[in-house]
């Protein structure tokens, strides 16, 4: 598995190029963002972990952005200071998977990077996801779907559904769920009102509700 960074700060760069690289992964640093911009077309990439404040012209969002256009799906991570709801949000839809905020510990680190990897998002906006019990969802379409029978959801509910298959096998927390479904802060109350009604549309619920955390579906 190959990994890049994308790190202007050194001796963070360092730390979590060993620490990857002792758990088995091949890692390539760049502290540039037009020396990462290129390497990913001259290497393939199993995982982008990317800074947003970097050197360059371009910093890590107009990066992903960029790549996402031109058609390039590995999935990215970004590691970053910013704490700002509409900096979240961007990110994700810039197309990341997840965020990983400094200072950080390298265990999270590597959950993260494990999840990431072992997802991999979704690999096509034109793939049909394979959910518990029979349960299928079209990514290009935002349709759910349980034996061939499409079940209608509310454009909020397709993305909470969205966002937790993405990280499926993972919690998603309320948090998150602020971050990239809202893009705002918003009662946790209302986010369980809204789990709540696309839960009701399911014939056989495979999401499970972890107590004052958040929601999960396995892989």
């Amino acid at each position: 598995m190959k990994i890049l960074i994308l790190e202007d700060e050194t001796m963070l760069a360092l730390s979590m190029q060993e620490f990857l690289e002792d758990g088995g992964y091949e890692v390539a640093c760049f502290s540039h963002s037009e020396e990462a911009y290129d390497a990913i077309y001259e290497t393939v990439y199993d995982l982008l972990l990317l800074d947003v404040k970097v050197l360059g012209e371009k910093n890590g969002f107009e990066m992903l952005e960029m790549l996402r256009k031109e058609g390039v799906s590995v999935p990215a991570i970004f590691i970053t200071s910013l704490t700002d709801i509409e900096d979240l949000s961007r990110g994700y839809e810039s197309g990341a998977c997840d965020y990983i905020r400094k200072p950080f510990d390298l265990a999270e680190l590597k959950l993260r990077v494990e999840q990431a990897i072992r997802t991999h998002c979704f690999a096509s906006a034109d793939e049909c996801i394979a959910l518990p019990f029979g349960y299928s969802y079209e990514v290009s379409r935002m349709k759910l779907s349980f034996e061939d029978e499409e079940i209608l959801l509310a454009k909020t509910e397709a993305k909470i559904l969205e966002l937790l298959i993405k990280q499926r096998g993972n919690v998603v927390s309320y948090e998150m769920f602020q971050d990239v479904v809202w893009g705002e802060w918003i009662d946790p109350t209302n986010i369980r009102v809204q789990v709540g009604g696309l839960r009701k549309k399911l014939k056989q619920d495979f999401i499970k509700n972890i107590r004052g955390v958040g929601y999960s579906i396995d892989l």
